[in-house]
């Protein structure tokens, strides 16, 4: 049975593994603090972004990312505003709101916020007798697989400085958003025009790990205290160092999520050739055909995916996500089963 459940269903791309086998046997300074590693990697991640001020910290998954930004960046009346879709929302079983902060979520059939939408959640938060919204999340690519164009981001960027409010992109699938066939944004141009975004290195063919790209030097104000006080901070913190550097080196992070993307974009022309319509216009690594439960029923006993939402009284969305290390053996057997279970 091969999976198409997530991208991180593999261990890590050999180069990672290579460079972490390279210097299992030196001995490095603990906690993020060593300048071999996670010192290379935050000087490539600045040249990345374009800013050589941005303070770069790494962490070990999205939702620890998640937790700590926004608890870092809000008053404890503060709250954040995202998609009803965002992450924080429905997948990270209220790790927000355990820290304090309310999240106010915003109905979006698309997954991405318009300033309209920030500026209708800022009309309905008038006085002290309710949180104060003082975050803007988004997610590169979203949780339905859509992407921002860069002039959507500097609308929302725009908006966000009018009213003095952070905008925090969640990058857990930057490399997909970046290397789409619809993108035209950069990191460069997304260190521009938000106040924190990370890098996801865990769903991009490392074993683990994100780099928080901190551009607002008020959001950045003691972050590593609240990291060690949540737990966040990692002793063997160049093991983290090590794999982003690596990432960042002969452009691998690209290269790997430029070949989830052509994965998704076969497995997509395939299902667009049988006639199947979409739950989202995603052109990224996650592809959310509709499919009747009876044709769900056969595929799950020869490939694993995840069901997304009820379509109707028969049929779903189901959820198809490829990786780096998905083959394309993998996808056209997909494919062909599929039209053989429809003859």
């Amino acid at each position: 049975m091969y999976s198409f459940t997530n991208d991180y269903s593999e261990g890590a791309h050999p180069h990672i593994l290579k460079a972490l086998m390279d210097a299992n046997l030196v001995q490095h300074t603990g906690y993020g603090m060593d300048e071999d590693h996670c010192g290379a990697a935050r000087a490539r991640i600045r040249r990345e972004a374009g800013r050589e001020d941005a303070q770069v910290h790494f962490l070990v998954g999205g939702t620890q990312a998640n937790l700590i930004v926004i608890a870092a960046a809000l008053r404890p009346w503060e709250a954040v505003i995202c998609a009803d879709t965002g992450h924080i929302n429905v997948h990270e079983t209220g790790a927000v709101e355990a820290t304090g902060h309310k999240v106010l979520a915003v109905p979006s059939p698309d997954g991405k916020l318009t300033p309209q939408m920030v500026r209708q959640v800022l009309e309905a938060h008038t006085d002290e007798h309710m949180v104060k919204p003082k975050m803007v999340y988004i997610s590169n690519t979203t949780e339905i697989g859509t992407q921002y164009t860069k002039a959507e981001l500097e609308e929302l960027s725009r908006v966000c400085r009018r009213n003095d409010l952070y905008l925090f992109l969640d990058g857990a699938r930057l490399g997909a958003a970046l290397t789409s066939s619809v993108n035209d944004l950069t990191i460069a141009d997304i260190a521009a025009l938000t106040d924190v975004f990370y890098i996801g290195g865990t769903k991009n063919g490392a074993l683990f790990g994100e780099a928080v790209v901190i551009l607002n030097p008020a959001i950045d104000r003691e972050f590593r205290f609240i990291i060690k006080q949540r737990g966040a901070m990692l002793a063997k913190g160049w093991l983290l160092g090590i794999q982003f550097e690596t990432l960042f080196k002969d452009g691998l992070f690209y290269e790997m999520a430029a070949h989830a993307n052509h994965m998704a974009d076969i497995l997509r022309k395939g299902l667009e050739e049988e006639g199947f319509s979409f739950l989202s216009q995603s052109m990224s690594n996650q592809l959310f055909p509709i499919f009747p439960d009876a044709l769900i029923d056969r595929l799950s006993q020869d490939f694993s995916f995840n069901i997304q939402e009820k379509i109707g009284d028969s049929s779903h969305a189901v959820r198809l996500v490829t990786s780096w290390a998905t083959p394309e053996e993998a996808v056209r057997s997909f494919l062909e089963t599929l039209r053989s279970l429809r003859r």
